[in-house]
Order: structure tokens, then C-alpha cells, then sequence
């Protein structure tokens, strides 16, 4: 493979992953724990809403909702980098780049 082939491999290939992470940022991704608490985070791994039922929050147990909320979040950032991850190993897909090779 000649170096201006690679060269232009690697601007498309920059190009496309720019707009990946665009579409990402824009791709949302829903988690509800216990049915009480429910968390939207997007593919860029931003928590963008959190809602939490009535019912859950009580004085007597801040515990427990300290937990579900800390569930919820994690399960929902974890989801929206599996959905990053799977679509950056779409596009780098026939690359030839080893598995795990992450931008």
C-alpha cells in the first residue's frame, strides 16, 4: 500500500470518526433501577436526565436511594460507552487494526 493511500485512509477514517462521536453525543441510551430511578445518558457518556420516583425518597432511608441513583447512573454510562464501543468497532472494521485498538 503506498503512503498517499494511507494517508488518505487515515484523514477519511479521522473524518468519519468525527462525526461518529457527533451522532454519539446525540444517541441516548435509558436505565431504570428498581423501577424507581431512571437515568438518560448519551454515547459520549453524559448524563443528561434523572428522575426519581416519590416513593423511593425517604429521610429515614437515604441510603437506599444513594443507591439506586449510583446504580442507575453507572449502568447507564456503562450502556452508552457499550454503544460507543460497538459502533467504533464498526467503523474500524477492516482497518486491519488489532482488536481493543481504541481512539
Amino acid at each position: 500500500m503506498n503512503i498517499a493511500k494511507m494517508m488518505k485512509q487515515a484523514q477519511d477514517m479521522q473524518s468519519n470518526m468525527q462525526t461518529l462521536q457527533a451522532e454519539l453525543a446525540a444517541r441516548t441510551v435509558d436505565v431504570t433501577v428498581a423501577g424507581k430511578v431512571s437515568v438518560t445518558a448519551n454515547g459520549a457518556g453524559d448524563v443528561l436526565s434523572l428522575r426519581i420516583d416519590p416513593s423511593v425518597v425517604s429521610a429515614d432511608d437515604v441510603e437506599m436511594l444513594e443507591d439506586l441513583v449510583l446504580t442507575a447512573v453507572r449502568q447507564a454510562i456503562g450502556k452508552g460507552r457499550d454503544m460507543a464501543a460497538e459502533e467504533m468497532k464498526k467503523l474500524t472494521a477492516g482497518m486491519g487494526l488489532p482488536p481493543g485498538f481504541g481512539f
